[in-house]
């Protein structure tokens, strides 16, 4: 995509969660500040360029265990509670965390890199990498 155009698909992936969140929330004179929606929007392209993806993830099941999910799951997933979250289902009024823009960045990005799709190289899988980092060579000793 290059710097230039994805700066230009991030202002737009927010644009677009900006106003979507104020159309299903006319009535709220509470502001909105942030990147969330464009952060959203990043995601859901993520989703529909490399959906197959294998991505670290940290999955709390007592302890935090760290695994390596593809990234239809763990994407979906994410959109899903968000989903629900903005239906104000489970969540209080004590946040006031824009839900709403998340779920309609999130469909911007994806809509926005469906005609990208075609011409995508698959993504490089990482060799040698342990949780970001090289891991040590095995010594044959």
């Amino acid at each position: 995509m290059g710097h230039l155009r994805f700066a230009l698909f991030y202002a737009v992936c927010g644009y677009v969660a900006s106003y979507g969140y104020a159309l299903v929330n006319a009535g709220s004179g509470t502001p909105l500040i942030g990147a969330s929606g464009a952060v959203a929007g990043v995601l859901g392209a993520y989703l529909v360029l490399y959906p197959r993806a294998r991505v670290w993830v940290l999955v709390p099941f007592l302890i935090f265990l760290p695994l390596r999910l593809q990234a239809w799951i763990v994407l979906g997933l994410w959109f899903v509670l968000q989903a629900v979250y903005s239906s104000g289902a489970g969540v209080t009024d004590a946040g006031t965390v824009a839900y709403a823009a998340h779920v309609v960045g999130f469909v911007a990005g994806m809509l926005i890199a469906w005609p990208l799709k075609p011409g995508t190289p698959p993504p490089p899988e990482p060799r040698g990498l342990l949780f970001g980092r090289r891991a040590r060579p095995r010594h044959p000793w």
